[in-house]
């Protein structure tokens, strides 16, 4: 009786097994998935795009922050700033591909339209390295030094010039690329954030996070023409894909603004709680994904309606997040 129970046991066990692994081999790979940077928790989250919600987490170096896609689409860059290092994801699966030690201090990361240059910012060490990139490997070129607090990159369209904005000493400056060289250094409003050039390439856009306005800058003359009032804590951008609209997040205020990027005027205001940060939009246009610095969550906006429909929890201050399926920067 107890010989004949030891063999049914171990029919039920070899079955359930052959069960479990058919099943794992039948559940379909998640792909397209929205890649999000925990920074105070020092991980990624990966969320389901579909069924809106968090699929997994794994650690990663100290501080990341910002995270943007090779030239080719390949592999997705995430520069963890405490960490020293940049790891490379598989921008579809968030599956980690390699790490590049080393690489110290990478805040905000940025390839020049013409992809020969790889710019990163050192927020706590008050530089800008410059990389020469062969498409596969970086290679250091020069690391120059700011004022105080360098953070967002932005640059022409030609490729000859990278932007930085330096929160801790309220300035942009302009370093010229093939110098490697600063060329300008001009002043701006209060702590300074993210920066973007307008798609004619004529001026620059600085979200003022000290104050509630977005400053717009003739780069070539290095002067302001304009003030866009938007929010309190003015903050980041992402373009619609359409080259005229723009969002901005306003963290204190906890809104995003829609700016038209031709008449240079703000013409809506999403109510997002939280903290919105970064932003992401879908190919299709309608919907954004913005992590929620202060609530350890990221929100679904529906664009049409400029209302949230969904939060997700994720981990301690989320910050760049990331879709493959995604619409084009600007």
């Amino acid at each position: 009786m107890l010989r004949r129970f030891s063999q049914l046991l171990s029919l039920s066990l070899r079955a359930a097994c052959v069960s479990a692994v058919l099943a794992c081999v039948a559940a379909p790979a998640h792909a397209n998935v929205v890649v999000v940077l925990n920074s105070g928790d020092a991980s990624v989250s990966l969320l389901d795009p579909t069924g809106e919600k968090e699929i997994s987490t794994f650690s990663v170096g100290k501080e990341p922050h910002h995270l943007m896609a090779t030239p080719d689409n390949k592999s997705l860059i995430v520069a963890s700033a405490t960490g020293n290092q940049l790891l490379f994801l598989d921008p579809k699966t968030g599956a980690v591909q390699r790490k590049l030690r080393d690489i110290i201090d990478p805040y905000q990361i940025g390839f020049t339209p013409d992809q020969k240059w790889f710019v990163a910012t050192g927020l706590r060490l008050d530089r800008v390295d410059v990389y020469s990139y062969d498409g596969h490997d970086l290679k250091l070129s020069k690391r120059i030094p700011l004022a105080k607090t360098p953070s967002h990159i932005a640059f022409d369209n030609a490729s000859t010039t990278a932007f930085i904005t330096q929160q801790g000493s309220d300035q942009i400056s302009a370093i010229d690329l093939a110098t490697q060289q600063v060329k300008w250094t001009m002043p701006v409003g209060k702590l300074p954030a993210g920066i973007i050039m307008t798609p004619d390439n004529k001026y620059l856009m600085v979200g003022i996070m000290g104050s509630d306005y977005v400053e717009v800058i003739d780069w070539r003359t290095q002067k302001m023409v304009k003030k866009i009032k938007t929010g309190i804590g003015a903050h980041n951008f992402r373009g619609q894909g359409d080259k005229r609209y723009v969002y901005v997040s306003n963290r204190v205020a906890n809104t995003i603004s829609v700016v038209d990027m031709t008449t240079l005027e703000n013409v809506g205001t999403i109510k997002v709680p939280g903290g919105p940060d970064c932003m992401e939009v879908t190919a299709d246009g309608k919907t954004m994904w913005a992590t929620l610095r202060w609530s350890k969550k990221v929100a679904v906006i529906d664009l049409d309606t400029r209302s949230v429909t969904k939060v997700i929890p994720v981990g301690r201050s989320p910050h760049g997040i990331y879709l493959n399926n995604r619409a084009p920067d600007l």
